[in-house]
């Protein structure tokens, strides 16, 4: 039985589909990154930042994106967190670690009534909307061709289902860990609440 569930999510242009290092998606659908080759789709569950990988051939694949790469700076990721909180108060959602990287979000969260898709898609727009009221948008100065401004989101996340407590135990500890190992001050948030089995 599921017990809980690791979702990352990545701002806009974080990890393209054919990622050098590998990726979990099937199909790059962005005419202007398919000449750099196949969806390099793995199967695997652990990190791949760490892989050994052609640096610049990812780099030029960046540089070709439609818009440019979103890295949320310290306001923004502190109005992420705020929308966060709001929205996991509106779902009544048990949070139990949460990290809004520079480029992406790992939060570990109980069962929910409906899908981790769903909820993942929920704290997208929430925090798409807080970006916007602000004035802090990342893409507000693009627009798509309708006049939109585009999502700093990509489609869809990652996500892992958890099925004992001992795995989510390990999930919480790493992504608390996340912005320390990456070199950042720890986070905290006031919707994270203790893991109880």
């Amino acid at each position: 039985m599921v017990l809980a569930y690791h979702v990352i999510f990545d701002a806009y242009g974080f990890w393209l589909p054919n990622d050098p290092r590998g990726s979990w998606s099937t199909e790059v659908w962005a005419c202007h990154l398919q000449r750099f080759g196949e969806a390099t789709k793995v199967d695997t569950r652990h990190s791949l930042a760490g892989r050994e990988h052609d640096r610049r051939v990812r780099l030029e694949a960046k540089g070709h994106l439609q818009y440019p790469a979103v890295p949320f700076n310290q306001s923004q990721v502190s109005a992420i967190g705020n929308a966060f909180s709001q929205a996991i108060a509106e779902l009544e959602l048990p949070a139990y670690a949460c990290s809004i990287m520079p480029d992406h979000v790992h939060l570990v969260t109980g069962r929910y009534r409906s899908t981790a898709e769903y909820v993942v898609g929920f704290l997208k727009r929430a925090a798409t909307r807080r970006l916007a009221e602000e004035g802090i948008h990342p893409l507000r100065d693009c627009r798509q061709a309708n006049g939109r401004v585009p999502s700093p989101w990509v489609v869809g996340g990652w996500f892992v289902y958890l099925n004992r407590p001992d795995d989510v135990r390990r999930r919480i500890r790493y992504v608390e860990e996340n912005p320390t190992n990456a070199g950042l001050p720890p986070q905290r948030w006031s919707f994270v609440r203790p893991y109880v089995p």
